[in-house]
């Protein structure tokens, strides 16, 4: 499965729509839509039930949307518990990146590094109640660094209030690590919310509901690029 990679980073901000929020009997309406405004990089939220409360998608979903839209990079988020179980699958089914966290039971550096091997690019997530320091003896594995600005499990949570001076620290870590990485938020991002984000540092921000919960996704991604970016120059 031929698999479209992240672009170099510093080209944000990007706003990333999750599925997760999209109208799962209209989901390619969805897609279609938000990929017409200008979208090339998409979130499958993968949950397992044991890392978190809630279960979500699979393999067959990243397979599909990377089969049919040939120049979209399919993020895999996986909040499982057992990444290195999975893994290969989202590899086969052709993500561009998987990201997994760092609470995760697994050794986390060699599930990073089979990543890249896999050929994709890396992905390191944060929860909110993990110091943004925990990331950097990974520093060089990960090609994105993920914080979470809630409590991962449920879409549709709110910006849990503090999280820009994580943010702000994270940037911070990657400009001092070897690799230049992305840093991609995700957890309540709005449009009140993404240009507090964006100006703490980050330059990829993950919106579901306030991309997919309005009904006509194009318009509100739009609307979403635009506050991010306006952020950005104050």
């Amino acid at each position: 499965m031929k698999r479209v990679l992240l672009p170099p980073p510093g080209r944000g901000p990007v706003i990333v729509p999750s599925v997760l929020s999209a109208d799962l009997l209209d989901m390619g309406r969805s897609v279609d839509s938000v990929l017409k405004a200008g979208s090339r990089w998409i979130q499958v939220d993968v949950m397992d039930g044991r890392f978190v409360p809630n279960i979500s998608f699979g393999p067959a979903l990243v397979k599909a949307l990377a089969s049919r839209y040939k120049n979209l990079a399919v993020d895999a988020h996986l909040m499982v518990e057992r990444p290195q179980d999975c893994v290969p699958a989202f590899l086969s089914a052709g993500a561009g990146l998987i990201t997994v966290h760092a609470e995760a039971k697994a050794d986390v550096r060699a599930v990073l590094k089979s990543i890249r091997r896999g050929g994709a690019s890396a992905g390191l997530a944060l929860n909110p109640g993990t110091p943004v320091s925990r990331a950097a003896k990974y520093a060089g594995l990960f090609d994105l660094l993920l914080v979470m600005t809630v409590n991962p499990g449920f879409g549709g949570q709110s910006f849990l209030e503090g999280s820009e001076a994580r943010i702000g620290g994270a940037r911070r870590l990657i400009a001092g690590a070897r690799r230049p990485s992305w840093l991609q938020v995700d957890g309540g991002i709005g449009p009140q919310t993404a240009p507090l984000a964006a100006r703490a540092g980050a330059d990829s921000l993950v919106a579901g509901s306030a991309v997919f919960g309005a009904g006509k996704p194009g318009i509100s991604y739009t609307k979403l690029l635009k506050a991010v970016k306006e952020a950005r120059w104050q």
